[in-house]
């Protein structure tokens, strides 16, 4: 983007926040709907799906862009289509699915289009979407998504990515007929690489048999010791696995044959390349094959980071695309200043799509007037505005200025609006005609450890004690009752109640559950660091606000108990985000919501080819649970896949890979102006359902 239009952008955008904040409607003099809302962190850290991993990402992104099936607004466990005309069928058990495309959905009118007017998708821009989370240009963070889901695409992202790094060592392509290009491929790029992982391999192997008799081996049975053996070599194994295979050598071949040298001399990656998996049938039906049926499939496609996109969208914009989104959804950005505010206006051709019907609301939500917009083509709104909160203190402020359609309530004032015990709402806030709502959120809030941090990662007997000495020391029941009033749930995670594979009344027998001082000072003594002597302190790493600040410093008086040091670091939560991502977070906070409802979401957290900056941020890697985890992906609910969501839950617990978890009852308050607003936090795009009564407003 300009430089130009990047200031004129920002300048709009500190106006329209400043109109916003003194409590006027800046586009009721318009005759317009405008409609604000708060977004309390620093808000998205990009506007490009395949960037996207936080929920602020999330909200901000579904305003553009769309997926091709979505959650429903009145019952958002349950899917819907939104691109499509209909759900995707199968009739092979689930690994080949069929699509059938809206034919009346356009992309944004913008400049990156000829004649700057928005064309209608096709199946390519579906397959092209996808593709591009296979590009490591993005750094490969949601890449986790689709690992080994769909048919060829592996080796697509292989290839492709293999290519890119060709410019530069590929003068001996020149003059090789397709033969000769295989057979010098095998000697210059794969043989070297193979005896290159086998002696890592060997090496790995010697290292750890030879470390079976060691002090950190004592006591393991064979099994275990067995485990550890083939771990090592996995591990040195990998980096092999993730480069080319001999099904790759033949593509390339066979590319190379029809395509020339030219082909691979350039830097580009081939978003035209052939996957298996893909296959058009016109430019609204299309097939996507699986590897073999995957029971999240069908959620993936409702994910934000699966959203389609317009390659001319990518190509015009470059590295600014990130800044400039082009998409399909019921807004079009006008302004956006990172970490203060952002503003959209109606898409005027945004297709129809239409509010729930009466018949699909609750009557709990016919008494809260939901279902009155029924059947009325959506968006309603003609602007949205929203506005970054790092603290919670002013946010509040604003939504009882009526200058905030909702908000979520802080804890520190969650008892200025309700009733601690019974969890009513106060009469003052009734008598303003304020309306509350509350989700139980599919929540797992932790403190993770970063598995290959010197001093807490590991998986030695001692590293192990570590971890669970601090673990046994925090006492998560008294953060609860003292910061969240006891409305947490406390739970051995990672799987939230609700789901399959939560434990029994929230507590398995492989946790480090605290407050355990007696065994936090035995753990510690079995860790080599008796009493916490000569124990470095602990670098926790956590977002910027008032209640973690109040939060770390508890947690440092209750480690200090078994003289264990905790050094807390605040960062802006895009910012923790990027530090975890690079795995320079010895210890670090935050929440996951699961992305939906099944604890196998939960689960790939820890599955090692997830690592950082992919959904693994604990980098944890074992390689009995990742075999567990490739196994339960094809499973559908039963009760031999729940023991095994157990066995692997009680597996991350034994290992202590974080300490938790909590599950949060999120309470909201609308002010009496916005309308048919229903919060929920399984998916974003209910944005477009809201409405305003600016008669309403103070």
């Amino acid at each position: 983007m300009p430089i130009s239009t990047i200031r004129r952008t920002c300048l709009a955008a500190v106006l329209a926040g400043a109109a916003m904040l003194s409590g006027t409607a800046d586009g009721a003099d318009e005759g317009l709907k405008v409609m604000q809302l708060p977004i309390r962190t620093d808000g998205p850290k990009s506007l490009d799906p395949v960037e996207g991993s936080t929920t602020y990402d999330n909200m901000a992104c579904a305003q553009f862009y769309e997926t091709l099936l979505t959650n429903k607004y009145a019952s958002p466990m349950e899917m819907e289509p939104l691109l499509l005309t209909e759900m995707p069928t199968t009739e092979d058990g689930g690994t080949t699915w069929h699509f059938t495309l809206k034919d009346n959905v356009f992309f944004h009118d913008n400049a990156c289009f000829p004649g700057g007017k928005g064309r209608k998708i096709t199946a390519d821009d579906v397959f092209y979407s996808l593709k591009r989370l296979a590009d490591d240009e993005y750094k490969l963070e949601n890449w986790w998504l689709l690992d080994h889901t769909i048919a060829g695409f592996n080796s697509f992202k292989r290839v492709q990515n293999w290519r890119r790094s060709m410019p530069g060592r590929a003068d001996w392509l020149s003059g090789l007929d397709a033969d000769a290009f295989k057979s010098t491929m095998f000697e210059r790029e794969f043989e070297p690489r193979k005896a290159k992982a086998i002696e890592e391999a060997e090496k790995a192997w010697k290292s750890a048999k030879a470390q079976a008799s060691g002090k950190e081996l004592e006591g393991m049975t064979e099994a275990a010791r067995r485990e550890k053996i083939e771990q090592a070599a996995s591990e040195a194994l990998e980096a092999f696995h993730a480069a080319l295979t001999d099904e790759d050598l033949e593509t390339l071949a066979s590319e190379f044959a029809g395509k020339g040298a030219a082909y691979f001399k350039s830097a580009r990656f081939d978003y035209g390349a052939d996957v298996e998996g893909f296959q058009k049938t016109s430019d609204t039906e299309f097939t996507i094959t699986l590897t073999k049926p995957v029971y999240r499939f069908l959620y993936i496609l409702g994910m934000f980071q699966t959203s389609v996109v317009a390659h001319e969208a990518v190509e015009h914009y470059g590295k600014d695309f990130a800044r400039n989104p082009v998409g399909t959804g019921p807004f079009i950005l006008d302004t956006w200043v990172p970490k203060q505010s952002l503003t959209a206006n109606r898409n005027p051709n945004y297709h129809p799509v239409f509010y729930p019907a009466r018949e699909e609301w609750s009557r709990e939500d016919m008494r809260a007037r939901l279902h009155r917009a029924a059947g009325k083509q959506v968006p309603f709104v003609d602007r949205v505005e929203f506005t970054m909160f790092v603290e919670d203190q002013p946010m509040w402020l604003e939504f009882n200025k009526g200058n905030l359609g909702y908000t979520q309530v802080p804890e520190d004032y969650f008892t200025e609006a309700f009733d601690r015990s019974s969890k009513e709402l106060k009469e003052d806030f009734l008598r303003r005609d304020i309306r509350p709502h509350s989700n139980k959120l599919l929540d797992f809030t932790f403190r993770g450890f970063n598995m290959e941090d010197e001093l807490l990662g590991g998986y030695t007997s001692e590293k192990r004690a570590l971890r669970r000495a601090i673990s046994y020391a925090i006492d998560l029941d008294e953060i609860n009752e003292t910061f969240y009033s006891g409305r947490r749930i406390v739970y051995d995670g990672p799987i939230p109640p609700g789901l399959e594979g939560y434990p029994e009344n929230g507590r398995s027998p492989a946790a480090a559950r605290g407050r355990n001082i007696a065994k936090a000072r035995e753990m510690l003594v079995e860790a080599g660091y008796p009493n916490g002597e000569g124990l470095p302190p602990i670098r926790f790493v956590t977002s910027q606000n008032a209640i973690n600040n109040a939060v770390s410093e508890m947690v440092k008086r209750q480690l200090a108990e078994v003289n264990i040091k905790f050094e807390p670091v605040f960062l802006d939560f895009s910012t923790l985000i990027e530090t975890i991502n690079k795995k320079k977070a010895p210890m670090f906070g935050f929440a996951w919501s699961s992305d939906y409802p099944d604890g196998e979401n939960n689960l790939a957290l820890f599955y090692g080819p997830n690592e950082a900056p992919g959904s693994n941020h604990y980098n944890y890697k074992r390689a009995e649970y990742d075999a567990l985890y490739e196994q339960i992906l094809t499973m559908g609910p039963s009760e031999e896949r729940t023991a095994i969501y157990a066995r692997m839950r009680d597996m991350v617990l034994d290992d202590c890979a974080y300490v938790g978890g909590m599950a949060r009852e999120r309470f909201y308050l609308m002010n009496p102006w916005l309308l048919n607003c229903k919060p929920t936090e399984r998916y974003y795009g209910w944005f477009k359902y809201l409405d305003v009564d600016d008669s309403k407003r103070e």
